[in-house]
């Protein structure tokens, strides 16, 4: 079952990255998809992720 993303603003962000890598390896080709499906804001999803460290690298659609 995969880690519901509503709540991402308040997530440990290692368990934040785990779950969005999963999701998009397992579920979904892109990140729009990603955040289109959970209804939430890529940007700040996106930003969240970047403030923890990681980076969206789109050819291998995964956050490093």
């Amino acid at each position: 079952m995969a880690i519901p993303l509503k709540r991402y603003e308040t997530m440990d962000i290692y368990i934040l990255v785990s779950a969005v890598n999963m999701q998009l390896r397992d579920e979904f080709s892109s990140i729009e998809d990603l955040c289109k499906t959970h209804e939430i804001d890529q940007d700040k999803l996106v930003k969240r992720l970047k403030d923890g460290g990681f980076k969206y690298i789109k050819e291998q659609n995964q956050f490093k």
